[in-house]
């Protein structure tokens, strides 16, 4: 009978040790997996796509002074790795990249934060009450977090502006060195384009409205697009539909002085048309000495932060860029 008790009793604590400590190891990991996150994000958001000299250096110190702003099983957690670079969010490669490399499609600048409970680190290991008793003191715990910040490659519906950009104008008219707009010398601002009137700047046409998604060439419905934006999803490599003509009465409905997110597409031709990237672009007013403007008047810009990018997919940056978001 008292070799059963016995065997029961080493049966319970060895129940207590898995369940318990376990579950200790658990809820540390969680808490570290916490912190990496949130680090990550503070690391990333000092990043830009699309800038020519990321401050790497400012992103690891970001995420890393993050850190201390957590704990892990009631200790406050000091220590952390931090890595910058470029992750591929196609997974092609995988892993961090150096900051070094020349990025490609996909390419988006990254921090990497891995955060330990171990010898050392963050107070040691976290510490057992039951294992013990079966010569299991502590056990090591780590997690790790890759924040991005990327140029949209998706929009979700409502997020864009009937309106599309040709490709061919941003080989004129963005530097994608610096990631920003050339600068018109004449003015010292970014060079001002009409859109939706034909209008070719060596021999590129700029722009024309479009219904997305949709094969329709009348004026209600593209101002009332002008309202809602995009009613469905729209992804690089979707087929989109480029108005026809001039529509002369809807230029009196579009709003001036705001900042719009447009469809920037292969080529600018009536019919069908490929999106190749989402751009920000802001919509001046038109020149006061036209009486009767029959285009849309603006400028491209940087630094526009959207919310409704998608977070698997990415595209060239063209002056837009979802906010930090995690990959991994």
């Amino acid at each position: 009978m008292s070799i059963t008790i016995l065997f029961s009793l080493v049966a319970a604590f060895a129940a207590a040790a898995f369940a318990i400590d376990l579950g200790r190891i658990f809820l540390a990991r969680y808490e570290l997996q916490n912190a990496a996150d949130a680090a990550a994000l503070a690391g990333a958001g000092s990043l830009l796509p699309g800038s020519p000299n990321p401050n790497w250096s400012l992103a690891q110190a970001k995420a890393a002074s993050a850190i201390s702003l957590n704990s892990s099983d009631g200790i406050q957690l000091t220590t952390a790795s931090a890595q910058s670079g470029f992750w591929n969010l196609a997974g092609s490669p995988a892993g961090m990249q150096a900051s070094t490399i020349s990025p490609g499609t996909y390419d988006t600048p990254a921090v990497k934060v891995t955060v330990s409970r171990a010898a050392g680190l963050n107070g040691g290991p976290v510490s057992f009450f039951f294992a013990p008793l079966f010569s299991i003191s502590n056990g090591s715990v780590t997690a790790t977090a890759v924040a991005v910040v990327s140029a949209p490659g998706y929009i979700a519906p409502g997020g864009a502006f009937p309106m599309a950009i040709g490709q061919c104008i941003y080989g004129q008219y963005w530097n994608a060195q610096t990631g920003a707009p050339t600068i018109d010398p004449s003015t010292g601002q970014a060079y001002e384009v009409q859109i939706g009137n034909g209008a070719s700047y060596n021999g590129c046409e700029a722009g024309q409205w479009t219904s997305f998604l949709t094969d329709a060439n009348d004026v209600p419905t593209v101002r009332g697009l002008m309202q809602t934006g995009n009613p469905t999803a729209l992804s690089i490599g979707d087929s989109i539909w480029i108005q026809p003509g001039v529509k002369a009465t809807l230029y009196h409905s579009v709003p001036t002085k705001i900042d719009v997110l447009v469809p920037v597409v292969a080529q600018v031709t009536t019919g069908n048309a490929a999106i190749v990237g989402f751009a920000a672009f802001h919509i001046d007013p038109p020149d006061p000495a036209d009486k009767n403007p029959k285009y849309i008047q603006g400028h491209f810009i940087t630094g526009y932060e959207i919310t409704t990018g998608g977070a698997a997919q990415a595209g060239p940056y063209y002056g837009a860029y979802v906010p930090p978001r995690l990959a991994q």
